[in-house]
């Protein structure tokens, strides 16, 4: 029952949030503007999207590794296309994550190795944003002059960061009760892992590389989906304005971030001095690209054996 109401409250959250961005939306000047070239710029951004689930794939691949649970390129990207749909049918990217644990628990690794795998990679992917943010913050400050602007992307961003930091500072600590004390053993665990994947003088330049491989994927998908409406932004303002939208969207308050997208793009373009409009148009559309990979992602999991199993053994998720 808590969950249901949990749920209902996140739809509630996105129905809201979608109304108050959307109620001075000119959908009629938004479709006149859509045409062959648009329709162009939208597959770009779709193929940028798939491009961006592989290196996330990648990634999770070598996070895998050391949390006891291996995967292969092909098996990783598989289990990412399918955590896209979930990511579009349950709350937040959670129901994505949630899949992609169950998908790798039932293939043999062990609901544990599993859990801090997903965990693992997620904290990996925020720190990245976080520091992305941060090496953008000089030309952020430049674009964005309104104060309360400014101290929301600080204040966002180095909350975000100084987890991110505290994450890593809790693997070690010497501190032996951090390991025994069910509240910290698990937490203490993904953070040795973490550790251990970041700053592996081997995998670890990759492991960067890749995590801010996928955030400036990130970045050309809102460019594609700009271009595609020819909307008045440089990819200079795109770069500095996207990544905290994102970093906002994370938070599991709404359905598949809906209506919390809209109304922060809409407020970052209007700290910039850009159209507010504009902000909301660019996020519709890049919800759009999301949706339709996950799409596509829900016919990889209809067409997949995982489903079969499913369809013949209730999925159970250990308490």
């Amino acid at each position: 029952m808590r969950q249901i109401l949990f749920s209902a409250l996140k739809i509630l959250i996105s129905a809201a949030l979608l109304y108050l961005a959307l109620r001075k939306v000119n959908f009629s000047d938004l479709a006149a503007r859509i045409d062959l070239t648009s329709l162009l710029w939208i597959g770009l951004a779709i193929a940028v999207n798939f491009l961006q689930v592989y290196a996330g794939a990648l990634r999770w691949r070598e996070v895998s590794a050391d949390c006891g649970a291996p995967l292969t390129a092909r098996k990783a990207m598989h289990f990412n296309l399918i955590g896209t749909f979930f990511n579009q049918t349950l709350p937040s990217s959670i129901g994505g994550d949630a899949m992609r644990l169950w998908l790798l628990a039932r293939d043999g690794a062990g609901w544990r190795a599993a859990t801090y795998s997903i965990f693992v990679d997620r904290a990996i992917g925020l720190i990245a944003l976080a520091v992305v943010i941060v090496a953008s913050l000089p030309w952020s400050y430049h674009l964005i002059r309104d104060p309360s602007g400014r101290s929301a992307l600080l204040f966002v961003d180095f909350a975000a960061l100084a987890a991110g930091v505290g994450f890593l500072v809790l693997g070690r600590l010497p501190w032996s009760w951090l390991k025994r004390w069910w509240g910290t053993q698990h937490f203490h665990a993904c953070s040795v892992v973490a550790n251990q994947v970041i700053f592996d003088r081997r995998r670890g330049p990759m492991i960067a590389m890749l995590s801010i491989l996928v955030h400036v994927l990130t970045v050309i998908i809102a460019w594609c989906v700009v271009k595609s409406i020819a909307a008045p932004v440089m990819f200079s303002q795109t770069f500095q304005l996207v990544p905290p939208v994102m970093l906002i969207t994370m938070l599991p308050i709404s359905i598949a971030g809906w209506g919390v997208r809209e109304a922060t793009m809409g407020l970052a373009f209007g700290y910039a001095g850009l159209a507010t409009t504009e902000g909301v148009n660019v996020s519709l559309l890049f919800g759009a690209v999301s949706f339709i990979v996950g799409a596509f992602g829900g016919l990889v999991w209809i067409l997949s054996a995982e489903k079969a199993a499913q369809g013949a053994k209730p999925i159970e998720i250990p308490e």
